[in-house]
């Protein structure tokens, strides 16, 4: 209950910006070298009075490394070989190449782009059934991002067979610190305290003490969905 009426609340009146938490890097190979564009997004979609932003946009880019797939199943709609996506605010893009380092990791994606399509919206009318945020990389900022979860791993954690009790529900990953988090570059001037969306990720807040200029450091207040509600589907 607490947690919907968070959401409720931040939902009206936390700013919208972009970030990166396991970033993945994406190297546009038919946009040209050193060029930077400035695009426009919303800092909320449905409160014009919030203004705009401008993001910076390059050749190379960070994803959500989760947002890439190589051998995806047919619905999965983000990122995969062959396949076309749109970023956030900026344009169509299509995954041409898979970039991995001698142990067979995944190192970096090659892409094109379609400059046709700056905005999100391609002219032919054709779409795409998968959108992903992303940041610039040579503008973006490094930050720790601390993704705090429930404490316990259900949702009555007296509940527990005999011989056991609650310490046994104990959540391992209630606490997730992410040191080099990728944040578009508004967020390097984000005061202790405040509070913003991190689309397709939650609500996060820069932390009141450790939060310092240049350096900002980033706690998860809440997720963008119910997870309890969640858990209880598996049932």
């Amino acid at each position: 209950w607490l947690e919907d009426a968070i959401r409720e609340d931040l939902n009206e009146r936390a700013p919208r910006v972009m970030a990166v938490l396991r970033p993945l890097k994406v190297v546009i190979t038919n946009y040209p070298e050193g060029k930077v564009e400035q695009l426009e997004a919303a800092n909320h979609p449905q409160k014009a009075e919030m203004g705009m932003r401008q993001v910076p946009f390059a050749r190379e880019l960070y994803i959500e490394a989760d947002d890439f797939m190589e051998d995806a199943p047919k619905k999965f709609f983000r990122l995969a070989p062959g396949r076309e996506v749109r970023l956030r605010y900026a344009y169509f893009i299509t995954c041409t190449e898979v970039v991995k380092d001698k142990a067979g990791n995944i190192t970096e994606l090659r892409c094109t782009y379609d400059p046709a399509t700056r905005g999100g919206n391609a002219p032919d009318g054709r779409k795409v059934k998968g959108t992903i945020h992303w940041v610039a990389a040579p503008q973006a900022v490094s930050a720790e991002v601390r993704l705090y979860d429930h404490l316990f791993k259900t949702e009555f954690p007296d509940d527990v067979p005999e011989g056991k009790t609650f310490l046994d529900n104990i959540n391992p990953d209630s606490l997730t610190i992410i040191r080099d988090a990728k944040l578009e570059p508004s967020l390097v001037t984000a005061k202790p305290g405040e509070h913003f969306q991190f689309e397709r990720l939650g609500y996060f807040f820069a932390d009141p003490v450790d939060s310092q200029p240049g350096k900002p450091v980033f706690n998860r207040t809440a997720t963008l969905r119910d997870t309890w509600a969640k858990e209880a589907t598996k049932d």
